[in-house]
């Protein structure tokens, strides 16, 4: 793998890291920029020997071996975006807007090689004579939908207007992503009278005040990252403050200022309707919808509405519950969005006798981060092994070894857990290498977890919301889709799935944090040491349908929205909030307020890969509720059912098509209505 000027950038050299682990110690910004140039020459050469072949097409020296191709390329780009998302800077920024479309003009370059578009068309012509295994088979339809997708069959003068827009959009998904970061870091309410700090719980303002420190202000200081607003907009009593917290989180990139998305989100649909048109759809999600197990709009369509249908009557039983409970609290008029949170965790307190403040005790990191290993202990054989040699990106970044229940090495894991200026907001799970298998050598998977979650302050640990306990387990679940992967490729191992089976493994693991037999396993005082009382859990999972109703209404608001922004069919010119508005009105249960916009904040689909995908939670849920009942119905640590998971849907990656793998793993197809009763709305 050595490389010419690898003697000075470590990005082109071979790793002698433990198990090959990224040297971030030794990497800079600017070796990036340089270290892809040079990956990208290496590439060419081996795509050239491949279209250069003499011999006739064949699925070894063709698909396969460009399968193979530009793997320090691939190296290099998941050290950067990962970087760039979970401990970037301007300078980095920088880089990774310079460099997309270099990479972009290089994967066009792939894409539109008429000679290895002829290789793979004449080899995707004769699939059914080649007695490919199932794996080899989706890797070569992948493949030719990829060039397919990627313009391979567009006529010479259409190719260079394909270039333009591909390029012009990879930028545009950086920038959205990062105006965003920047609008979130930019707000603070400052806090300096006791009187503004009421209802507040002494953890949030512990954390406020030593916030405010590290600002040199006096006082409190309270920002959108998740762990300071979520509790600030549950338990604030001044309703003003509420307010203004709620419309500097919902008007982020709505300003009109320098990081205002509005023109970027207009711009980004209008080409991808254009790129869409140009491959011969209607739309941009018939064409993202091809290989989803949606397959059509239609689809994702009658799913949204047949869940609209179910869960109106709730929702707006929800809403009543809570205009009732304002009543009683002295509120007047409107419930406003900043009401919903504050009098919901009221009512929920009433209902149930507890509320976040409650649990947190129970839930200290440290203690979190145990119980889930010994769950995947549990479930699959696994064991964790921390290693403090491998360089890290930031201290604060913890590293793990991962073994089968035989011994054998599985994977190396980050977890990296806390908000910086430098992280975006949310969690996720990254990969700095997929798992893959070369002439018979299993390549293990380096994961990263990365999540945004309350800080220890002096006097208390770092202790998670329930919120904050299923996001650990949702990124977890993704996690082990990627540690376990059992796959020969690459493009096909660990998560490189559809969209919308991507989330079953991850919303699979989140009903853990609702069951009794786990809890009691793991769940004590940080101060006291006592169980979790059992009250408390029977109350949790009573409460898991608290405001269910309301909270799907809102999810499929966004399904609706992603989904109407790329099934137009010509561009669109209109006013962005009008266009948003008009969507939303179906489930809209609030009282509108000017100056807010969900799509110039809606990362996901103009930041990251789910546009026309979104609907892929809710399409999940029915998996994953199904799939869960099952759990249920044979024990939920029933090591048979475990086994069974883990090799036909944990193991499998993208290998094989999702439906045959569940109904392996099922034994039918899923159903809908374990979702439904479940979340209540039956």
């Amino acid at each position: 793998m050595t490389m010419m000027n690898s003697i000075t950038n470590p990005l082109l050299c071979d790793w002698d890291t433990p198990f090959s682990t990224p040297p971030f110690n030794l990497i800079q910004n600017s070796h990036f920029k340089n270290g892809i140039i040079e990956a990208i020459r290496t590439a060419e050469s081996e795509i050239g020997i491949i279209t250069s072949n003499s011999e006739a097409p064949a699925f070894e020296n063709t698909i396969e071996a460009l399968e193979r191709s530009g793997e320090v390329l691939n190296r290099i780009t998941a050290l950067l975006f990962n970087l760039n998302s979970a401990e970037t800077s301007s300078e980095l920024q920088a880089v990774a807007q310079e460099v997309s479309p270099i990479l972009t003009r290089f994967s066009n370059d792939i894409t539109l090689n008429k000679k290895l578009f002829e290789r793979i068309e004449k080899i995707f012509e004769k699939k059914n004579e080649l007695n490919l295994t199932t794996e080899q088979q989706i890797l070569l339809e992948k493949s030719h939908r990829n060039f397919i997708l990627g313009g391979a069959a567009l006529k010479d003068d259409q190719k260079k207007r394909f270039r333009e827009i591909s390029e012009e959009l990879s930028t545009l998904a950086l920038v959205f992503d990062e105006n965003l970061l920047k609008e979130t870091n930019s707000f603070e309410l400052h806090l300096t009278a006791n009187a503004e700090i009421e209802g507040l719980p002494a953890s949030l303002v512990e954390a406020a005040a030593e916030e405010a420190k590290s600002r040199n202000k006096d006082g409190w200081v309270f920002t959108l990252h998740f762990p300071s607003y979520m509790p600030f907009m549950q338990n604030s009593s001044r309703r003003d403050l509420r307010e203004r917290m709620y419309k500097g989180y919902s008007s982020r990139c709505f300003r009109g200022n320098e990081h205002d998305n509005r023109n970027l989100v207009l711009r980004m649909v209008n080409l991808r309707l254009e790129l869409a048109n140009m491959l011969g759809f209607r739309n941009y999600a018939e064409m993202a919808l091809t290989d989803r197990m949606a397959a059509t709009p239609s689809k994702v369509i009658e799913l949204l509405e047949r869940l609209h249908k179910e869960s109106k009557s709730a929702a707006y039983r929800d809403l009543e519950n809570i205009r009732s409970m304002a009543r009683r609290w002295g509120h007047t008029g409107e419930i406003e969005r900043w009401d919903w949170a504050y009098y919901s965790e009221k009512l929920k307190k009433e209902q149930y006798d507890f509320d976040d403040e409650l649990l947190k005790p129970y839930f200290r990191l440290e203690n979190v981060e145990k119980a889930i290993f010994e769950l995947a202990e549990t479930l699959y054989g696994l064991t964790f092994k921390q290693n403090l040699s491998i360089p890290l990106y930031h201290p604060e970044v913890k590293t793990f070894e991962v073994y089968d229940r035989n011994g054998a090495f599985l994977a190396i894991l980050y977890l990296d857990y806390h908000p910086r200026p430098g992280k975006s907001g949310g969690a996720w799970m990254a990969s700095y290498r997929d798992q893959k298998n070369i002439n018979g050598t299993d390549v293990r998977p380096h994961i990263s977890i990365v999540t945004n979650f309350t800080r220890a302050t002096e006097s208390r640990p770092s202790m998670l919301s329930f919120n904050e306990l299923t996001t650990f387990l949702h990124e977890f679940g993704h996690s082990l889709h990627g540690m376990l992967s059992k796959c020969r490729y690459e493009s096909l191992a660990g998560t490189n799935v559809t969209r919308d089976f991507v989330e079953l493994p991850s919303q699979f693991m989140e009903n853990y944090a609702f069951e009794k037999a786990w809890l009691d396993k793991w769940a004590v005082h940080f101060q006291t040491g006592q169980n979790i009382p059992s009250g408390i859990i029977k109350k949790i999972k009573e409460a898991s349908v608290f405001n269910e109703g309301y909270a799907c209404y809102r999810q499929l608001g966004f399904g609706f929205l992603d989904m109407e922004w790329h099934s137009v069919t010509f561009p669109v010119e209109t006013d962005i909030s009008n266009f948003e508005t008009d969507v939303l009105r179906k489930t809209e249960l609030f009282p509108e307020v000017h100056g807010s916009n969900q799509s110039c904040s809606f990362g996901h689909i103009f930041g990251g890969g789910y546009a026309a995908g979104y609907y892929g939670y809710k399409w999940a849920e029915v998996l994953d509720a199904d799939a869960f009942s099952y759990f249920t119905e044979k024990g939920i640590f029933n090591s048979e059912v475990a086994d069974s998971f883990r090799k036909n849907i944990l193991e499998k990656g993208g290998s094989e098509r999702p439906m045959e793998l569940y109904i392996r793993f099922r034994g039918k197809e899923p159903s809908i209505e374990p979702l439904l009763k479940r979340s209540g709305l039956i």
